[in-house]
């Protein structure tokens, strides 16, 4: 037994042929026994979502040079749940998501597919990486990020991980002379200001086109977004428990005839 190859599941949220899950297969096959469980379409902003009304469909297919792949018909999260309970028959050793076409710092968490799929890995108890690049062009360069991702992978994979690990990693669009190593951080306080464009369709019907900016609010060091922006890498160990602690502090105390 301890001479099996580590299983090592990959998925992503923009799709089982997009440009960045090849990479990351790619730069990990060689590491372990990669099987593939990813959406058979483009599912970017889902967060964590699952399907409950519609049927799943699993299909095998021949998307990697000898690693085994499936795409399905669902979310990402619906791909790790999948992939447990129909293809692998087991938990695999860690849980790999993305390379994902765009960041994925501060905010975006709560909306990521691609972070969502890791996290609902982690939630089972598997030790779960998201990885995203700040590029959002389909041909992207993933020189940095594969570099970034076979070595987490490494360290992940040398010795026993805390089964409830999720890490949050976003890598700087940088040349490999440019980039200046991975930092660990938090996450920065930021948000959306978004703005909904009205236009008017062929027909004569309103619609509406959801646009915004990023707006970073966070003025103390040490963040996820600093990290990039200076050049760095940014791993973010993220939480699955939302529990404000201080919070329920302030609420204990201001609430006192609640049982607590």
């Amino acid at each position: 037994m301890q001479n099996e190859r580590p299983v090592i599941l990959i998925t992503n949220d923009d799709g089982i042929t997009s440009p960045g899950i090849h990479s990351l297969v790619d730069a990990v096959k060689d590491l372990g026994q990669v099987i593939v469980v990813a959406p058979d379409s483009p599912q970017s902003g889902m967060g964590h979502a699952i399907t409950i009304g519609d049927p799943l469909r699993l299909n095998k297919v021949n998307e990697f040079e000898d690693v085994e792949s499936w795409q399905c018909s669902g979310t990402p999260v619906d791909c790790v749940k999948l992939a447990v309970d129909k293809i692998l028959h087991r938990k695999p050793d860690i849980c790999l998501s993305g390379i994902n076409h765009g960041a994925n710092h501060s905010i975006n968490v709560i909306y990521s597919g691609t972070m969502s799929a890791a996290m609902e890995a982690a939630i089972e108890g598997i030790p779960s990486i998201g990885f995203s690049v700040e590029d959002y062009r389909f041909d992207a360069d993933f020189t940095v990020a594969k570099m970034v991702a076979r070595d987490l992978t490494k360290r992940m994979l040398s010795k026993k991980m805390p089964e409830h690990l999720l890490l949050n990693v976003n890598i700087p669009t940088v040349t490999l002379a440019e980039f200046k190593g991975m930092k660990i951080c938090r996450q920065a306080y930021a948000k959306w200001e978004e703005e909904f464009d009205h236009r008017v369709d062929p027909r004569g019907k309103d619609y509406y086109w959801m646009v915004g900016k990023f707006m970073n609010m966070d003025k103390n060091p040490g963040t996820d977004v600093d990290a990039l922006n200076e050049g760095y890498a940014s791993i973010v160990p993220v939480k699955i428990d939302f529990t404000d602690t201080l919070m329920k502090e302030w609420l204990q105390q201001e609430w006192k005839d609640i049982k607590s």
